[in-house]
């Protein structure tokens, strides 16, 4: 039923319209540096490989790009767990996933890859478009 004093409700974001929106942002950060394209579309490997704590603790050693990338992960990941936008740090956010329960640290780990699975899309897409 049409009364004529409707007004439009913004349409609620999916949870993965959320990531590809955040990812976007974050990839619009890179302007035309490369390195952090590479990171982008290697961290998803590492994580495999060697888990989420550890490949967190070798962008943080490894600095420049990787850390980055790092901070714009935490900052996804913080917003997702604990409702706040911005990355807590690096050592605050291994405290936390340290202390986490299993099912827990599986979860966030899981969302890492959602994330990082939309940030390398964007960051190739927006690679030299901006």
């Amino acid at each position: 039923m049409a009364s004529g004093t409707e007004t439009k409700q913004p349409a609620r974001l999916t949870l993965e319209q959320q990531r590809a929106q955040d990812a976007w942002r974050c990839a619009g950060q890179y302007k035309n540096d490369k390195e952090p394209v590479i990171v982008a579309k290697s961290l998803p490997a590492l994580i495999m490989n060697s888990g989420l704590m550890q490949v967190l603790a070798f962008c943080h050693e490894k600095g420049g790009a990787y850390e980055v990338v790092a901070q714009q992960l935490r900052a996804w990941l913080n917003k997702q767990v604990n409702g706040v936008d911005r990355d807590p740090g690096f050592e605050i956010f291994m405290q936390d996933l340290m202390n986490a329960p299993p099912r827990h640290y599986q979860a966030i780990t899981a969302e890492a890859f959602a994330w990082l699975k939309w940030l390398r899309q964007m960051a190739s897409a927006r690679k030299g478009s901006d």
